[in-house]
């Protein structure tokens, strides 16, 4: 399997991964603006397709039926998808800035469903500047690109294998655009205290859960990686022994599921979907290798029904104090 695995770096990449992650970032903005709201701030997720990342079916703010808007990774285009079978494209490249593909494709969302508007500001990022009018961000390596997604969707194939057994409450394999990773999230089905009264940690973490995800690096940590965590996390999880036992691969920048990774990492975006918590770990047996906390039920055994992040014991969505509703 190892040899199915492509080499990933964020600073051999780092152009093209910025630009592509503000491209999804877009797309999130109008899921959070037009999805119903959910628990845990899943309306907000993306998904990793076949072809890219995607939105789920989104309803038409002009009642005309659904869209989807994706990222066409192998195309290199952004695609708006309307159930009565209309498709508009939208060119990724070559090298075309954020800001110029934010708002042809905002435009050309409005012109097959009606008004819609977002939030341009970008989330969990270094830069500030509003997405429609983002120049800075203007390289798209197709190449790069590819190596990207063959790696991510190798990962999300392992999340998916991962989460496939328990038979408690789980998300499926979300795409996050404000992190630019992939995750499922699986919970006990008893409450926890958030770690911090910030909108996302309020809502998306008020019960206990052990979350595994991959992550194709960032300034802060340049490789790609698996990573785990669990909330609350046990006084000893982030020295915890894995199983089999971890190996330093040779290559800093091999994604291999036979070159095992593992180390603490210091957090440093508390908006950052609990990356407080966080553990990279990539382990021989796929990732396997996540110690289960003290008294946590066996997935078996696992309540399904908790109460929801983000509802108010009346039912109410808290989506007070929002900046853009996503994680």
């Amino acid at each position: 399997m190892s040899s199915q695995w492509r080499a990933l770096s964020y600073e051999q990449w780092r152009a093209t991964c910025d630009t592509l992650h503000a491209h999804t970032q877009v797309l999130g903005k109008l899921a959070v603006a037009l999805a119903p709201p959910e628990p845990e701030l899943q309306h907000a997720a993306l998904r990793l397709s076949a072809r890219g990342w995607e939105t789920a079916p989104l309803p038409a703010p002009d009642d005309s039926g659904a869209f989807v808007v994706a990222l066409d990774l192998h195309g290199h285009e952004a695609l708006v998808e309307h159930s009565d079978g209309r498709t508009r494209r939208v060119a990724l490249a070559p090298d075309r800035a954020v800001g110029d593909v934010t708002r042809e494709l905002l435009d050309t969302v409005r012109s097959l469903v009606g008004a819609v508007e977002i939030d341009p500001t970008p989330q969990e990022v270094p830069w500030t500047v509003p997405l429609d009018e983002d120049d800075e961000h203007a390289s798209y390596d197709p190449a790069e690109v590819a190596s990207y997604f063959a790696a991510a969707t190798r990962a999300a194939l392992v999340l998916a294998a991962f989460r496939a057994p328990f038979r408690g409450r789980s998300t499926p394999v979300n795409a996050w655009w404000g992190s630019f990773d992939l995750a499922v999230n699986l919970f006990s089905g008893l409450p926890a205290d958030p770690p911090s009264e910030d909108f996302i940690m309020r809502n998306a973490m008020d019960a206990q859960e052990v979350a595994i995800g991959w992550w194709p690096g960032d300034p802060h940590y340049a490789d790609a990686a698996f990573y785990a965590y669990a909330h609350p996390a046990p006084a000893d999880f982030a020295s915890a022994r894995l199983s089999p036992g971890t190996q330093r691969s040779a290559s800093t920048s091999s994604t291999g599921t036979t070159s095992a990774r593992a180390h603490s990492r210091t957090p440093t975006r508390s908006s950052s979907r609990a990356r407080c918590f966080a553990t990279p770990v990539l382990c021989a047996s796929g990732i396997r290798c996540l110690r289960r906390p003290p008294k946590e039920p066996r997935p078996r055994s696992c309540d399904s029904q908790r109460r929801r992040p983000g509802l108010s014991s009346a039912g109410r969505s808290d989506r007070a104090g929002d900046p853009a509703g996503a994680r």
